[in-house]
């Protein structure tokens, strides 16, 4: 299965002009059956309700029958269950919960087509790529700001991407590399699919539903064509000066070394979404002073520190370290940590009568993957609050268990330390580890 799909690629690699007509025969049985393997069997179910779970109790049969399905063109795709999950800012995100078959399948194609788009996705996107993380992303902008002539940050945000994404340029830009009509008739359906909420179906003619497996992919491919490439030509054509971009699915970051570089860049920019059916988000949008040569800027015109910017999770400040030198101090971005903690006092809450050990090891959990995600260097404090936070709300459900309660901090204390995992650093400096992941 690997080496057939390693054909691919090498093809996508030499080929940078070649069509691929027959790529529906790479989603064979086993691949479906990795497909299943990797979905989550906690994962919300779709429209049908069928479960993880349920499904796997005659996996072989149902995924031979939907592997026939798909491949005598009979699969029909199925609408998305309309859900909403609370964002930092106290908005609502729209999400598509698709069922469980169309994961499945949508998983498996995504798959086939990266052997295709990994050749020609830019090395700045990270987003939903196979073997890369934020951490890589968030390594290489921290990389590019040490390295690299930067003293103005563009801090873009695209409105509501997933939902103003134009379908006919989407169609134009896959045929670019599939020509394969029964791969191309896959995505329409799932593009065509429509929406459920309270009951009513809904369709629209663009954007894709954010949450299918398939999206990240189709959102990498857009942005490839609308950004990317075009991105890559102006910094080669126009650009006076170094310039850094990277990218995350539909947030991206791009540094400057002048800023009338900055505003051709984003006013050229304006005018490429405009072209794609995308826009800038006018609120949202920024364009900071930002680098090693900031902060004494704004100091010799009268101005204050350098502005700061989030990027996956972060807050990027300039800073200097003990021996006077510059370098960007990265912290949790404030509102994500109150959010998480609101959901862990609210869990708690539902776990109030649990045993203690019971309630640790969940809570453990939570420490662990925020440790995991926000130990950076230079953001030990912020991790060490966190934590704190936490056993303080822990503290709060055991008192409130009963009036007679002989819980106290010294008490609690000891609870925190069997339970909850120390704040530390997880992750080497940014640019220890973009050296070793990119040698030179």
């Amino acid at each position: 299965m690997s080496s057939a799909l390693d054909r691919v690629r090498q093809v996508a690699v030499r080929d940078k002009e070649a069509r691929f007509t027959a790529l529906l025969h790479h989603v064979t049985l086993e691949r479906l059956v990795m497909a299943y393997r990797d979905l989550s069997p906690k994962a919300a179910p779709g429209v049908d309700g069928v479960t993880w779970e349920s499904y796997g109790q005659d996996l072989v049969a149902n995924l031979r029958g939907l592997h026939e399905r798909v491949q005598q063109g009979r699969y029909r795709a199925s609408p998305s269950r309309r859900a909403y999950i609370p964002k930092a800012d106290g908005r609502q995100r729209p999400l598509g919960i698709t069922t469980l078959e169309d994961k499945i399948v949508q998983r498996a194609v995504a798959g086939v087509l990266n052997a295709v788009y990994e050749a020609d996705f830019r090395g700045f996107s990270y987003g939903f790529r196979p073997g890369r993380s934020p951490h890589d992303a968030l390594d290489a902008l921290a990389t590019g700001l040490y390295r690299r002539k930067v003293n103005w940050v563009l801090d873009a945000d695209i409105r509501d991407f997933f939902g103003q994404l134009d379908r006919d340029w989407l169609r134009k830009f896959l045929r670019h590399r599939i020509a394969d009509g029964r791969v191309l008739r896959l995505i329409g359906k799932w593009l065509a699919a429509g929406v459920i909420e309270d009951g009513q179906r809904t369709e629209s003619d663009r954007g894709s539903p954010q949450g299918a497996s398939v999206s990240p992919l189709l959102a990498n491919v857009y942005l490839h064509y609308v950004l990317d490439l075009w991105a890559d030509w102006w910094r080669k054509r126009h650009a006076r000066g170094d310039v850094i971009i990277v990218r995350w699915a539909d947030d991206f970051i791009v540094g400057f070394e002048y800023r009338e570089d900055a505003e051709k860049f984003l006013a050229g920019l304006r005018e490429r979404f405009a072209k794609f059916g995308l826009e800038l988000h006018p609120d949202k949008t920024r364009l900071i002073e930002f680098g090693r040569f900031a902060a004494s800027n704004r100091a010799c015109r009268g101005l204050s520190k350098p502005e700061t910017f989030d990027f996956l999770g972060f807050t990027h400040i300039c800073a200097t370290s003990k021996s006077g030198r510059f370098r960007v101090k990265r912290i949790t971005i404030s509102k994500r940590m109150r959010a998480k903690l609101k959901v862990v006092k609210d869990q708690l809450r539902q776990r109030m009568h649990l045993p203690i050990p019971e309630q640790g090891r969940w809570l453990a959990a939570v420490v662990r993957g925020h440790v995991a995600y926000y130990g950076v260097p230079g953001n030990t404090k912020a991790v060490a609050a966190f934590r704190d936070q936490v056993a303080r709300h822990w503290l709060k459900t055991l008192r409130r268990r009963s009036q007679k309660t002989r819980t106290d901090w010294r008490r609690m204390h000891r609870i925190a330390a069997r339970w909850l995992p120390p704040a530390r650093i997880m992750h080497p400096f940014p640019q220890a580890r973009f050296a070793a992941t990119h040698p030179r």
